[in-house]
């Protein structure tokens, strides 16, 4: 892992802040403070989350060199973006996977290009009214997610959100996988509860 650069743009000539970034600080305090421009905030998130990402990249891509290019990807982004981040919409490891997913994507995607532009076809994108419809369904059940009691909630934010497979949810989040399992059933149970009869 030593050979995964994370000399961002920029980063390199920032003043150190005088307050040092901790391993107490939550993931949710470094990506606030990274958005600051708080250079040890930014090392301590690399130190914490370079390892698994790249472990979870070397996994989905099947190629050491693609899994590298996707933690540097997925740092510059973190740089770039952290400013997007909400506490209140979700916890920062899994607003940082959501980015690491993002960037493990694009490297698939980058393999998989055509050599050619395929010809022009009908556009299959979903008209207004179904836009509408599908950022009303999406606002609703991200609400009703936010309900859910939250070692439940940051169990299908990783899974759904941020694309973990129950296995690398209960790494993750140190506990066993039949907890992952049992804590997901329950969660996917009280969300339809809640979301029974609104999304007919």
């Amino acid at each position: 892992m030593a050979a995964i650069a994370y000399e961002i743009s920029g980063v390199s000539r920032l003043p150190r802040r005088s307050v040092s970034a901790s391993e107490h600080d939550t993931d949710g305090d470094l990506i606030v403070r990274t958005a600051e421009g708080d250079r040890d905030a930014f090392e301590q998130l690399y130190k914490r989350y370079a390892r698994p990402v790249f472990g979870l990249a070397l996994r989905r891509l099947g190629d050491r060199f693609r899994a590298e290019d996707a933690v540097q990807e997925t740092f510059t982004s973190v740089w770039r973006s952290a400013r997007t981040y909400r506490p209140d919409r979700g916890a920062g490891g899994t607003w940082l996977y959501a980015v690491a997913r993002n960037a493990i994507a694009d490297r698939a995607r980058a393999r998989q290009e055509p050599a050619a532009d395929p010809p022009d076809l009908p556009s299959t994108d979903p008209g207004p009214s179904e836009q509408a419809e599908d950022s009303w369904v999406s606002w609703r059940v991200h609400r009703a997610v936010a309900e859910l009691p939250e070692q439940e909630r940051v169990l299908l934010e990783l899974a759904y959100w941020s694309g973990l497979s129950q296995s690398e949810v209960a790494e993750y989040l140190a506990i066993p996988l039949g907890t992952v399992k049992t804590r997901t059933r329950a969660a996917l149970a009280r969300l339809a509860d809640v979301l029974e009869g609104e999304l007919l």
